[in-house]
């Protein structure tokens, strides 16, 4: 839809001088997604993707574990009251079958480009069980040589950030490093939602095997979307919070945060991790 970046006014000094020029930020819009028609979530996010984002969603809220559980995804015609469609409204329609959850004013979330979690009633509604409660039993190993060359990878496929330095990517890549897929968005909650939400739509769930990157911190939603989704691995740039590491303890999801080269802290998980030999020069 041509609605990823926009042109802004902006006055620029730079070593004393002044002078006005456009500017190129990243766009930001609210998109609201309806299950069955019925108003479910509102999220800030960056234009691009939205059906593979509301796919995602629902896949962390347990909604949904495969394509199969989608009948189809649609942007909602007359979302305004002049009957035009905004391309902000994403209506997910279930398979026959499948149950829907009970949508309340207590349940329906607001989520904003920071914090994908701002309305839940309580800890416990985040905590959903998962569709493929195997994550502790997953085999996969990664070096932590593999694993200190990811971030650069990352940074290397974020097209839109070197145009406005102002998004968050998530990358899914392979234990031998390859990237698999890699999205940007105003909010790194909704970079990962697109990601399970491509990976749902292709029938590729659980993401067994995988390493999820995030720029930026690794909130307890971030894990929490990595153990729906059957990712193994979870590792950011940043801090993880208390409750990732808490929930990475619990469901055997790995968990790096500080991934700056070779330098990591592992919070759970370590197994996984092929660490160089301490004895070595």
């Amino acid at each position: 839809m041509g609605r990823v970046t926009e042109r802004r006014r902006v006055v620029r000094v730079r070593g004393g001088a002044t002078g006005v020029r456009p500017d190129t930020l990243v766009a930001e819009e609210p998109l609201e997604i309806r299950l069955n028609g019925r108003p479910l979530a509102i999220t800030m996010r960056t234009p691009g993707d939205d059906f593979a984002l509301a796919t995602g969603f629902l896949v962390s809220e347990g909604v949904i574990a495969r394509t199969s559980d989608v009948q189809a995804v649609t942007y909602c015609e007359g979302a305004t009251e002049e009957g035009s469609n905004t391309y902000n409204v994403v209506n997910v329609q279930l398979a026959a079958g499948v149950p829907l959850p009970d949508i309340t004013l207590e349940r329906n979330v607001y989520t904003t480009s920071s914090c994908g979690l701002c309305g839940k009633a309580s800890l416990d509604a985040v905590r959903t069980a998962t569709r493929f409660p195997g994550l502790a039993a997953d085999p996969v190993r990664i070096s932590a040589d593999i694993l200190s060359t990811l971030p650069d990878r990352l940074r290397a496929a974020q097209k839109v950030f070197d145009r406005t330095g102002g998004l968050h990517a998530a990358g899914l890549f392979s234990a031998e490093g390859e990237l698999l897929d890699v999205r940007e968005d105003v909010g790194r909650h909704n970079a990962v939602d697109k990601i399970v939400g491509r990976a749902a739509q292709a029938g590729r769930l659980p993401l067994a095997g995988s390493v999820l990157l995030v720029s930026g911190r690794a909130s307890f939603e971030l894990a929490q979307k990595a153990v729906m989704a059957g990712i193994p691995v979870l590792a950011a740039v940043s801090a993880p919070s208390s409750l990732a590491v808490d929930l990475a303890l619990e469901s055997g999801l790995t968990l790096v945060g500080f991934l700056r080269g070779p330098d990591m802290n592992i919070y759970a998980g370590e197994e996984r991790i092929l660490l160089p030999d301490a004895d070595a020069p």
